[in-house]
């Protein structure tokens, strides 16, 4: 009896494979992805900030911290947006979580400037009130415009993270943790 059990267990098994492998097919009309994980050159790129949130600055960091592991090149990080005010250093302690990964970013080379007109509008006076790894310039957009310029790519990294997305549209494919 037991044996029995085993093949009619083992064969719906199979059979429920099949009906896998045959609809998984169905939703592939145009044939299945390629994977293409080349090397790069180093590349050196400019990032674009402006978020409403200064808690977007997360998934920037994310951003750069993949990046530049890819490009190796030179980064430069321009903030012209309300996030400024997160590395005003009057705002440390509300910000200290986000500052401390942006200051990691600063210590792996990678530089922050920031619009003085953005800066001023924001009610900042003074390069001195944001932390010491900022260095800020005339303004924003011809700051971009200045690297692109000499070669930096634009990236402008949209505050959407990515993680666990497919499971919106897939949810019993999400794994228990």
């Amino acid at each position: 009896m037991t044996k029995t059990v085993i093949s009619v267990a083992a064969g719906i098994c199979l059979l429920i494979a099949a009906q896998t492998a045959a609809v998984a097919e169905e939703f592939a009309p145009y044939g299945k992805g390629k994977t293409d994980m080349h090397a790069m050159e180093p590349t050196n790129v400019v990032f674009d900030a402006n978020y409403q949130d200064p808690n977007q600055l997360n998934i920037l960091y994310a951003f750069v911290k993949n990046t530049i592991k890819e490009t190796k090149g030179k980064a430069i990080v321009v903030s012209h947006g309300p996030e400024l005010r997160a590395f005003a250093r009057e705002n440390y302690e509300k910000h200290q979580g986000v500052m401390e990964k942006m200051n990691e970013l600063a210590k792996l080379g990678v530089e922050f400037k920031m619009c003085n007109n953005a800066m001023k509008a924001a009610g900042y006076t003074s390069a001195e009130d944001m932390h010491g790894f900022v260095t800020v310039v005339p303004a924003g957009f011809p700051e971009l415009v200045y690297w692109q310029s000499k070669g930096y790519q634009y990236i402008n990294p949209l505050p959407y993270p990515v993680r666990d997305v497919r499971y919106i549209d897939q949810p019993q494919l999400k794994k228990p943790n």
